[in-house]
């Protein structure tokens, strides 16, 4: 397909209550690369937010669904089959429980792994073959008892200053593994992104 677009989908829960929760980190992590870019997600259609750029040569779509979190593949799905995007064009960027905080890691497929916008998007793409860019926030910390936070609380709960901290300093790296991704695919964004 000659000049195809990329679509590269950021994850979260629209509203400044959301704004800085571990569950929107995709979102941050979109309208960062936005900036770096020079441009805002500000157009509005098929419930989502997005901008359309050339970036690196490429036709680029940027896409945050104002939907909730469990709903996000259905404005997915609609940008995907309007413009007739491959699946191996697609990048989901989120936030991973099961990834240490801070650690960012590439995927070419997978299962949802218990997040309900990887499994929203599988629903209405029908497939579960788009690339992953998962953002580590590590699990809420317990006691000797075994008791904490409650997952979806500490979901939904705020980046703390440390957090944040980390957030920023890994942007640089989700940026190159975006980079690479429209440049040279999703197997050579693995190679030279995960384990760093």
């Amino acid at each position: 397909m000659a000049d195809t677009h990329y679509l590269l989908i950021g994850l979260g829960n629209p509203g400044i209550k959301y704004e800085l929760t571990r569950h929107n980190a995709g979102f941050l992590a979109v309208d960062d690369y936005a900036d770096q870019q020079r441009c805002t997600l500000n157009n509005k259609k098929w419930n989502g937010l997005y901008t359309a750029q050339r970036i690196n040569g490429q036709r680029v779509i940027l896409l945050k669904p104002q939907t909730f979190m469990n709903k996000s593949g259905e404005s997915a799905a609609r940008f995907a089959d309007f413009y007739q995007i491959p699946l191996e064009n697609i990048m989901v960027i989120y936030d991973d429980l099961d990834l240490p905080k801070g650690k960012i890691k590439v995927a070419a497929k997978g299962g949802p792994g218990g997040h309900n916008g990887i499994r929203s998007l599988i629903q209405h793409l029908g497939s579960s073959d788009f690339a992953r860019l998962k953002i580590g926030i590590g699990r809420p910390e317990r006691d000797e008892q075994g008791r904490g936070i409650p997952v979806d609380r500490y979901v939904l709960g705020n980046l703390n200053d440390e957090e944040l901290a980390l957030f920023n300093e890994r942007l640089a790296l989700i940026h190159e593994a975006l980079d690479l991704f429209l440049q040279q695919g999703v197997d050579k964004c693995m190679n030279m992104i995960n384990g760093r």
